[in-house]
């Protein structure tokens, strides 16, 4: 008796509705993406970025389906991880001025 293995995460393919709502966004920002990712415009906090996809139908024309594991690397792609702030130096208030060749102050009376 034969087992048919599980699918994991990264084997189990999603409509494009399902990724786009794993992805937060709407169906048609999904379809955008996949257009500019074939083109090779698509850039996502400053990475280009190539999307793989499954596209069926006889002409290429039907439905669109992306690996879980894709989505997941979208999202990771997307992920803001903040930086800590470099303590900074207090400015250097300069005791001259460029073109100023007199001591400043009040002049004396």
């Amino acid at each position: 008796m034969a087992v048919a293995p599980q699918l994991s995460m990264s084997e189990e393919f999603l409509t494009a509705q399902e990724a786009a709502r794993r992805l937060g966004s709407a169906v048609a920002s999904l379809y955008d993406w996949l257009g500019q990712s074939d083109r090779g415009l698509l850039v996502i906090r400053g990475q280009p970025v190539t999307i793989d996809y499954l596209q069926g139908g006889a002409q290429g024309q039907g439905r669109i389906r992306i690996e879980a594991g894709e989505v997941e690397r979208l999202k990771n792609l997307m992920r803001v991880r903040p930086q800590p702030l470099l303590p900074r130096r207090p400015p250097i208030r300069p005791s001259t001025f460029p073109g100023i060749t007199v001591p400043l102050g009040r002049p004396d009376r």
